[in-house]
Formats: C-alpha cells, sequence, structure tokens
C-alpha cells in the first residue's frame, strides 16, 4: 500500500501550551509503514492557511496541530480540494475535535490517525466568513470577542467572562428568514450549529451533525437564575435541545438583522460582520481524516 503523505501544522502558542515535545511523539506515535511525514510551525497570524495552500496538491492529509482558529484556516484552504484534514487539538476550547471524537490527549490523537479514514463533512459560510464547526451573534459574539482580548484563556477565562457579562447583556430583537420563511424573534444569542458545541463540551445543538446538509439555528432565550441550574444540566448533557429556552430551527440559508454589536463569533474568533448576517451551507465540501 502506497504510503500517505502527511504535513503536520502545528501552531506553537495556540491554547497557552508549549509544544515543544509533539515532534518526538508525533515520531513515536505515528505508523511509519502508513505515512510518510513532515512538520512546519506557523510563524504569524494567517500562516497556517498560507502553509494549507502551498501544500494541498502534494499531500493527503494536513494535520492542524492548534485550536479552533488553526483548524479554521487549514480548513477553508483545503475546502473543495482531495487533501484531507486532520487535527490534534491543543486549543482551549477545541469543538470540532470533541464533536469528531479526535482524544485531547496528543499522544491519542496521533495513534488515532493510523487507524483513521477519510470523511466528507459540510462547511459553511457567515457573510463569506468561512467556518467549520459553530458561529454565532449576541452574547456569543459579545464574550468571543472579550476573550480574544483576555489574557486568561482557557475555559476559567471563558467561564468567568461570561458570568460577569451575563448580568449585563440583555435579549435583542431579530428579524430572520430561513430558508425563505419570515420569523420574528427575542433572543440572548443566535448560533449556527454545523457541529454540535462551543467547545467544553457545551452542546448547544446536540443533534447537530457534519453531514446532513443543513444548518442549525439555535435562538436562545436568556434564562432567569432560577432556570440556570437546568440549563446548565441540560448543556452539559447533551440534552439542550428539550429546554424550553431553546428553539432550534434547520435551515440552508438564513438572513438575520440587526446585528447590533455587528461582530460575530466564527469558530471561537472575533469578526466584525456587520448588521446583516448572511449564513450559507456548503454541503460535503470538506474531507477529513477521522477515526473508523
Amino acid at each position: 500500500m502506497k504510503k500517505k503523505k502527511v504535513l503536520f501544522i502545528i501552531n506553537p502558542i495556540s491554547g497557552g501550551r508549549k509544544k515543544n515535545s509533539i515532534s518526538s511523539m508525533i515520531e513515536k506515535h505515528l505508523d511509519h509503514q502508513l505515512f510518510d511525514y513532515e512538520i512546519v510551525e506557523t510563524e504569524y497570524a494567517g500562516h497556517a492557511a498560507v502553509l494549507a495552500t502551498e501544500n494541498r496538491a502534494e499531500k493527503d492529509i494536513l494535520v492542524a496541530v492548534g485550536g479552533d482558529g488553526t483548524i479554521n484556516e487549514i480548513a477553508q484552504a483545503l475546502k473543495g480540494s482531495n487533501c484531507c484534514l486532520g487535527i490534534i487539538p491543543q486549543g482551549s476550547g477545541n469543538g470540532l475535535a470533541r464533536h469528531l471524537g479526535i482524544s485531547l490527549h496528543v499522544s491519542k490523537a496521533i495513534e488515532q490517525l493510523n487507524y483513521s479514514e477519510e470523511v466528507c463533512i459540510d462547511t459553511a459560510e457567515l457573510n463569506g466568513h468561512f467556518f467549520v464547526s459553530i458561529a454565532g451573534i449576541g452574547f456569543d459574539s459579545l464574550i468571543a470577542e472579550m476573550f480574544t482580548q483576555s489574557k486568561t484563556r482557557g475555559f476559567i477565562g471563558y467561564a468567568s467572562l461570561s458570568t460577569v457579562e451575563f448580568f449585563k447583556y440583555q435579549e435583542q430583537s431579530y428579524q430572520l428568514i430561513v430558508d425563505g420563511k419570515k420569523l420574528e424573534r427575542d433572543a440572548f444569542l443566535i448560533a449556527f450549529a454545523n457541529s454540535n458545541q462551543f467547545g467544553y463540551n457545551t452542546k448547544i445543538s446536540p443533534k447537530a451533525s457534519l453531514q446532513d446538509g443543513s444548518i442549525d439555528v439555535c435562538i436562545v432565550k436568556k434564562p432567569r437564575l432560577d432556570q440556570m441550574p437546568l440549563g446548565m444540566y441540560q448543556i452539559w448533557n447533551a440534552k439542550a435541545h428539550e429546554s424550553k429556552l431553546l428553539e432550534i430551527i434547520p435551515g440552508k440559508e438564513i438572513q438575520i438583522k440587526p446585528n447590533t454589536l455587528e461582530s460575530a463569533n466564527i469558530d471561537g474568533e472575533s469578526l466584525k460582520v456587520g448588521q446583516e448576517v448572511l449564513v450559507k451551507i456548503n454541503p460535503l465540501s470538506l474531507k477529513v481524516w477521522v477515526k473508523k
């Protein structure tokens, strides 16, 4: 059997973790009878996308070693190509990796590459900005913007910001058009779920599929304090779809206005996108290398 050509693209600063040992772990745990591999580190913001674009025609698999932002960069470059995306999660939330069942332990994630296979998944875009896992507006985008600027990373930093801002932020009124159907909703946040979660196993849409050709539009009401224990239980136990505070509407094309913050959370990154939002699905447009 012909060996597959693999390039590991390592983001050395993602997730605030040192990655000095990853090269030796790849050498130890990757099956050399199946793969020929090279390793390269990113040197600046956006470099992962450049490296992916330069190597997608020559390699069979490009493995993103980083967080959801690094994965997004590489996946966008691989969309529509024959090159597969592999993942060794090294970020904070690691939403896509968790959805795909990829281990958060480096050695195990590398070993999973040895018995994985090629699978096609959906991708999506918000106002032309590519995403694989999840995007959102409202409270979601506010926290993403603040988290990007925060010096405290990881779940503690994310939870602290969310707790403080929760009491300040109020529901907004939105006009939606989902596959031609007009709706009006007041919402605390609206998430566009291609995968099932933001990260940290916070599953906003537990039944979301990466292969169904649609986006789950998750319209979330602001909970009262007495509703929060049940709400958190449902999110952490993959039962959010049972909540009275959440409405999930599947769609292929979604228009929403006004986005008063003018920003959006796109695979964990905060971007300015304007007051009108258009979300579209790209069915089965990305090849990923995941365990059988």
